[in-house]
C-alpha cells in the first residue's frame, strides 16, 4: 500500500499538491464556519434521569432561556442611574421575543445589600427559532449596554455560548501566531536550511485546515464543544510537525545513499512512512475509547480528534512525498558523519549499514550512552524512576471533576466579569442554577413538601398536565459538593415516587456515574487495540505489555501534576489560573486518551529502529542501544515541538484548555525523556531476547498477516 502511495505521489506530484491545496482552501474557507456552530454544553448524557427530566420540561414548560445583566460600580439608588435602568427595562420588555424583565428596584433580591450593584434578568419566550432568539438577545444586550455606569456586564444563555466561541477563535489565532514562527525557528536550527524546515510547516498548516474541515463536517451531525476547536487544532498542528519531521529526516538520510530523488522518496515512504502509518493508527485507536462513552461530547471529541490524526497521517504519506519529489533535489542530504547538535538533524531511519553502532560516532552519542547506562543498570534505573513517577501520580488518586462555572474563564471575558461582580456584591449562591425537581402526576400528596424541606430557598409551580416543578437553591457553586449532595438527597427522599431531578448539578452526578460505569470498558477497548497494533508492528507479545505499563506510569505522573496544580492550586498562578478545587470534567478523559496515543507515537519511533537492528544482528541489548541512538533525537525534537505547540495554546486562559495543555505537555516530555530514554532500555535489558518472543501460533500468524519489510529475517525465538 505504501509503495503504491509513494509511486502515485512521485508520478503526479503536481496533481497531489493541487488536491491538497484545494483541501486547504476549503478548510480555511468553509471549515472555519465551525466557529459559529460551537456549543458550551458538555455534560449531557442521553438516557440519564437528568436528560429525561430536561426533555419532559422542554415538552410541557414553554419558558425560554434567559440572559443576565449586572450594573455596578456606583450607587444604584442614584436617581439618574435609576431612571436609565428603568427606561432600559421598559425598552427590553417591548422587544420582540422577550417574555419578562423584572424591575430590579421593586423585585426582591435583585439589588445588592451594599447598594452598589443590581441584576437585570431577561427571560426569552420559549417558542423562538434560533434566528429570532439571537435577534432578541442582541437587541436586549445593545439596549442594556447603553446604561451609563462604570460596570455593565451581560452574559448567560445563548450569549455565553457566543462569547466563548468568539474567545475560542481568538485563542486559536493567537496560538497559531505564537507557535508557527517558534516551530519554524526551531526547525531551522534542526535542519539548518529553510527548504527542509518549511516542509513540516506546510504539513502542519494542512493539518490545521483538516482540523477545521473535520470539525465543521461533524458539526452537521452532532454538537461540537467550544473546547474541541482548541484541542483538535493544537493536536493537529503538533502531530503534523512530528510526522513531517520524521519523514524529512529519513529523506535526507536516503539522499545520502542515492542521487535519485524519486528513489529516495520511495525508500522514505517505505521506512519512515510505515512508522507514521502505525503511529497515526495507534493514536486513533487510543481515541476510540472515547466512543465507548454515551456522552455526545466525548464521542464527538473522539471522532474529531481521530479524524485530524488521520488527516495529518495522510498528509505525511501523500502530500509530503509529492513535495519531496518536486522540490527534494534542493534539500541537502545528511552529511556522512553529521553531528546532531544545534543546526543539524537527527538521523532517524538511517541505513543500519551506513553508520557505526559505536558510541564514538557523533550521531546520537548522548542517547547511546543513556541507553548503555540503563541497560547495564536496569534494576537501579527501575528502582529509582518507578517510585518517583508513582509519587508524582499520587495526587491523581484524589481527583475530583466538575462542570465548572465562570471561574474557569479568563478574567477578561465578560462572563467572568459578571460572575466576579455578583460574587463581590451579592450573597453566595446568587445567580447559581437551582436543582430542578419534576414531580410527575401520581406522586403522594406530601412529596412536594418533603422535597422542599431539603433546602432553605425553594419555589414551586404547577406545570401543564398535573406535574409540579420545584426549584431548590443550593449553597456554593452550581456544581459544588453542596449542590451534588442535594441531588443525592432528593433521589433518596423520593423513594419510589415518580420524581426526577435535573439541572447542572444533576447532570454532573449522572456524568460521573456514566464515567465510572463505562471507563473500564473504554480502557479494555483501547488496551486490546494497542496490543494488537504493537504485536503487528513488532511480532512480540511482551513488548506491547511492557509498552502499556511504562506508558501508564508517565500518564499517571502527568495527571497527578495537573491535579496538584489546578485542583489543589499549587503554582496555578504562574499559569494565569487559580486552584478550583476540581478539574473540568472535559480534561481527564481527553488527557488520558490523547496522551496515551502520543506516548505510543514515540514508542513506535524507537521500536522501529530497535526492531530493525534486532532483525539485522540478533543482539537484543545492542538493538536497544542502536535503536535509541538512531531515534533519540527525533523523539526529543518531536516532543519539544509538540510541547511548544501545546504551550502556545495555553496562553488563552481557559482553565479546561490550560488543564489539557499542561497534562499533554507534561505527558509528552516525561514520556519522551524519562520513560523512553531510561525506562524502556532498562526494561528491554531485563527482558533480553525474551522481549521479542511470541508463542508459536502467534509467531506464525504474524509471519503471515503482520507487518514486515525487506530485511534479514529475525532470529527465531520460540521459547524462553
Amino acid at each position: 500500500m505504501l509503495a503504491t502511495i509513494s509511486r502515485a505521489a512521485t508520478r503526479r506530484p503536481l496533481t497531489v499538491i493541487l488536491v491538497w491545496l484545494l483541501m486547504l482552501l476549503i478548510g480555511f474557507g468553509l471549515g472555519t464556519g465551525v466557529f459559529g456552530r460551537l456549543v458550551d454544553s458538555v455534560p449531557d448524557v442521553p438516557g440519564t434521569e437528568s436528560e429525561r427530566a430536561a426533555a419532559y420540561l422542554d415538552r410541557v414548560d414553554k419558558s425560554g432561556e434567559s440572559i443576565t445583566a449586572v450594573v455596578a460600580g456606583t450607587a444604584v439608588a442614584d436617581p439618574g442611574l435609576r431612571s436609565q435602568v428603568q427606561r432600559a427595562v421598559a425598552d427590553v420588555r417591548t422587544a420582540s421575543g422577550v417574555a419578562d424583565v423584572p424591575d430590579p428596584y421593586t423585585t426582591h433580591g435583585l439589588t445588592s445589600e451594599d447598594g452598589k450593584a443590581l441584576v437585570i434578568p431577561v427571560t426569552l419566550k420559549g417558542d423562538l427559532k434560533f434566528k429570532d432568539k439571537k435577534t432578541a438577545v442582541d437587541t436586549a444586550v445593545e439596549r442594556i449596554r447603553r446604561i451609563e455606569a462604570p460596570d455593565v456586564h451581560v452574559s448567560g444563555g445563548l450569549l455565553l455560548g457566543q462569547q466563548m466561541s468568539g474567545r475560542a477563535q481568538e485563542d486559536v489565532q493567537r496560538a497559531e501566531l505564537i507557535s508557527l514562527p517558534v516551530v519554524l525557528a526551531l526547525l531551522l536550527v534542526v535542519f539548518g536550511g529553510l527548504r527542509a524546515a518549511g516542509l513540516p510547516l506546510v504539513i502542519a498548516i494542512s493539518g490545521v485546515a483538516g482540523a477545521f474541515l473535520a470539525l465543521f463536517t461533524f458539526s452537521q451531525f452532532t454538537d461540537i464543544s467550544v473546547y474541541a476547536i482548541q484541542v483538535t487544532t493544537m493536536l493537529g498542528l503538533g502531530l503534523a510537525v512530528d510526522y513531517a519531521l520524521l519523514m524529512v529526516v529519513r529523506f535526507r538520510e536516503e539522499r545520502r545513499h542515492t542521487d535519485d530523488v524519486v528513489e529516495a522518496v520511495h525508500r522514505t515512504v517505505a521506512g519512515a512512512g510505515r512508522t507514521v502509518l502505525f503511529s497515526g493508527l495507534t493514536v486513533a485507536v487510543s481515541l476510540t475509547g472515547l466512543l465507548v462513552f454515551p456522552s455526545p461530547f466525548l464521542r464527538s471529541m473522539g471522532l474529531a480528534v481521530a479524524a485530524v490524526v488521520v488527516v495529518d497521517m495522510l498528509a505525511a504519506v501523500t502530500l509530503l512525498p509529492a513535495l519531496l519529489a518536486r522540490f527534494g533535489a534542493r534539500i541537502a542530504p545528511a552529511a556522512q558523519s553529521e553531528k546532531t547538535g544545534p543546526g543539524t538533524a537527527p538521523a532517524e531511519g538511517a541505513d543500519p549499514d551506513s553508520d557505526s553502532d559505536s558510541d564514538s560516532d557523533s550521531e546520537g552519542r548522548v542517547f547511546a550512552r543513556l541507553a548503555r547506562f540503563a541497560t547495564r543498570r536496569p534494576v537501579v534505573v527501575l528502582a529509582t524512576l518507578v517510585p518517583a513517577l508513582l509519587v508524582l501520580a499520587l495526587p491523581a488518586a484524589g481527583m475530583k471533576i466538575s462542570i465548572g462555572d465562570a471561574k474557569q474563564l479568563p478574567s477578561t471575558t465578560e462572563a467572568r466579569q459578571l460572575y466576579d461582580t455578583l460574587d463581590a456584591h451579592f450573597p453566595p449562591g446568587t445567580g447559581v442554577s437551582p436543582v430542578t425537581v419534576v414531580v410527575r402526576p401520581g406522586a403522594a400528596p406530601d412529596t412536594v413538601a418533603r422535597i422542599r424541606a431539603l433546602s432553605d430557598t425553594t419555589d414551586s409551580r404547577a406545570l401543564p398536565g398535573g406535574a409540579t416543578l420545584v426549584h431548590l437553591q443550593p449553597t456554593g457553586s452550581v456544581d459544588g459538593k453542596a449542590a451534588t449532595d442535594l441531588v443525592e438527597r432528593v433521589r433518596e427522599v423520593r423513594g419510589s415516587e415518580p420524581v426526577e431531578v435535573t439541572g447542572v448539578a444533576a447532570r454532573l452526578v449522572d456524568f460521573r456515574a456514566m464515567l465510572a460505569d463505562r471507563a473500564p470498558w473504554a480502557a479494555v477497548t483501547v488496551l486490546i487495540g494497542i496490543f494488537v497494533l504493537l504485536f503487528a508492528f513488532t511480532g512480540s507479545v511482551l513488548i506491547p505489555l511492557r509498552t502499556i505499563a511504562t506508558t501508564l506510569l508517565s500518564l499517571g505522573a502527568a495527571l497527578g501534576a495537573v491535579v496538584w496544580v489546578f485542583q489543589d492550586g499549587h503554582l496555578a498562578g504562574a499559569l494565569g489560573a487559580e486552584g478550583l478545587g476540581s478539574l473540568s470534567l472535559t480534561a481527564p478523559p481527553l488527557i488520558i486518551a490523547i496522551a496515551f496515543g502520543l506516548a505510543m507515537d514515540y514508542e513506535l519511533f524507537i521500536l522501529a529502529r530497535m526492531r530493525e537492528s534486532w532483525q539485522q544482528t540478533g543482539d537484543a541489548q545492542e538493538a536497544v542501544v542502536t535503536g535509541l541512538r538512531r531515534s533519540g533525537r527525533v523523539v526529543s525534537c518531536a516532543a519539544l515541538l509538540l510541547a511548544i505547540v501545546f504551550g502556545a495554546f495555553m496562553t488563552g486562559g481557559f482553565s479546561p484548555i490550560l488543564q489539557i495543555g499542561l497534562g499533554l505537555t507534561l505527558a509528552v516530555l516525561i514520556d519522551a525523556t524519562v520513560v523512553r530514554m531510561l525506562l524502556v532500555p532498562a526494561t528491554m535489558a531485563l527482558l533480553g531476547r525474551r522481549a521479542w518472543w511470541a508463542p508459536g501460533a502467534l509467531r506464525r500468524a504474524h509471519d503471515r498477516f503482520g507487518v514486515s519489510e525487506e530485511a534479514p529475517r529475525r532470529p527465531q525465538l520460540t521459547s524462553v
